[in-house]
């Protein structure tokens, strides 16, 4: 299996395929990369160079039991474009790993950077507090751990739901959509699982995201039920120097996933990458 090995001797599973100018996803939680498998065959298709890793803890890397917090993910990220030696990259991150991206360009800069794509992430804040009224309350994070320590299977099971609006009426969404969650869910190391929802619960990204100055695109729906868009997407896009925000109408946190939803942001992806 292609790897990559950390500063610290954590292997990080990765795919790459394609040949061309790199566009690198970043998974979110509890995912892992095949969640990016239908941007990843749409960009190599194109001509484009796609590559996607398994977060530490994630999926096919190592099942370590530390090292769960976002500095550590970006350098993570930066010893992966380090290792394969990734130049004039688009950095695409989902959800937490929208987050994963803010700190690498936060701690890395844009050395090695074209452009980024944030889609329902996380940036600028998550936790709801006096400044970001908008944000998600702390006991909500309290049952997500709960909830993974109690029973995680049945709780990623229940979370797929929502995470792919499939509660709402005319939902596109798809069985198979709901068991791919559940599937990659359970190839997450259960720390990792509870120290990630730490993670993205408590980290600011607001000087991670004053440090952009790469064209950014900011795609995030408005009944995202996991990451609320009024606390991050569309604050995202004001903080970005050069950002632009598209809003999917009925949009879920799983846009990448969900039919419909999926064929539009990866119409926007090619898009943006011909830029």
């Amino acid at each position: 299996m292609p790897i990559c090995t950390t500063r610290d001797g954590v292997d990080l599973f990765y795919q790459d395929w394609g040949q061309g100018r790199p566009v690198v996803f970043i998974h979110g939680w509890p995912l892992n990369g095949d969640a990016w498998q239908d941007q990843m065959k749409a960009v190599a298709d194109a001509g484009y160079r796609a590559v996607a890793h398994d977060r530490r803890g994630h999926g096919r890397s190592a099942p370590v039991f530390d090292g769960y917090d976002f500095d550590t993910f970006a350098d993570d990220l930066d010893d992966l474009l380090t290792t394969l030696d990734l130049r004039d990259a688009t950095l695409v991150g989902h959800s937490m790993g929208g987050g994963e991206l803010a700190r690498y360009i936060g701690r890395h800069g844009t050395g090695r950077v074209r452009s980024a794509v944030l889609l329902s992430a996380i940036p600028p804040l998550m936790l709801q507090g006096p400044d970001n009224p908008e944000g998600v309350p702390e006991e909500v994070f309290d049952g997500l751990r709960k909830g993974i320590l109690d029973e995680r299977s049945q709780f990623w099971r229940e979370t797929a739901v929502g995470f792919l609006s499939a509660n709402r009426e005319g939902t596109r969404a798809t069985q198979g959509n709901q068991d791919a969650f559940w599937y990659m869910a359970m190839a997450q190391r259960i720390e990792g699982g509870v120290r990630c929802v730490d993670a993205f619960a408590y980290t600011d990204f607001h000087a991670d995201l004053a440090a952009f100055d790469v064209p950014t695109l900011v795609v995030h729906g408005d009944d995202d039920q996991i990451v609320p868009i009024d606390a991050t997407g569309r604050k995202a896009a004001e903080l970005i120097a050069d950002a632009t925000l598209k809003v999917y109408e009925g949009g879920s946190h799983g846009i990448a996933m969900v039919p419909g939803d999926k064929a539009r942001f990866n119409a926007d992806l090619l898009e943006f990458l011909g830029r």
